[in-house]
């Protein structure tokens, strides 16, 4: 196994396994968040974009983990999904679920981002241009949705408190 050889591709193996569990975990929490949302058609249809970006970019990862001859974590994709499942029950019961399902998935997409960032700079070390590449589209995927989040976090906010004081149907 190459990354008992080489303590730098190592480290890169298993950040990659993390990114895999993270994108597990981004699949699940964005599912979950979609199949609630009832009343923001454009949040939801913008999710559910990203549920298959998201989608592609795990298998993307798995095929950089199988140039090296390894392969995900079972382990870490299932407690990346059982976060996710965990987060999403708590946001179930506030009762500006879809605001505070935005501004968490912002936060998330920000975090994969920065690790996308890590990722690329740690394959361009042990000379995986392949996978330099792969995290490099990867993290133009993962800017564009923090961005939209971040922009759209102002409407979704007032379409929220129109909804609250209009109809009452705000949450989802």
């Amino acid at each position: 196994m190459t990354s008992e050889r080489d303590p730098k591709l190592a480290h890169l193996i298993d950040w990659l396994r993390d990114a895999h569990a993270m994108e597990a975990q981004a699949e699940t929490m964005l599912k979950g968040m979609a199949g609630r949302i009832e009343h923001y058609p454009e949040l939801k249809a913008r999710i559910e974009e990203h549920i298959l970006e998201t989608q592609g970019q795990a298998q993307a990862v798995a095929r950089c983990l199988e140039r090296h001859g390894e392969d995900a974590s079972t382990l870490k994709d299932t407690g990346g999904r059982l976060m996710a499942s965990l987060q999403g029950m708590s946001g179930m019961m506030a009762s500006d679920e879809v605001l505070k399902g935005a501004l968490f998935s912002h936060a998330f997409e920000n975090l994969e981002v920065a690790s996308y960032r890590s990722l690329q700079a740690a394959a361009h070390a042990v000379g995986d241009e392949a996978t330099a590449t792969v995290c490099g589209e990867i993290l133009k995927q993962e800017e564009a949705m923090a961005q939209w989040l971040y922009d759209y976090i102002p409407t979704l906010t007032g379409q929220f408190l129109a909804r609250a004081t209009g109809t009452g149907e705000a949450k989802r």
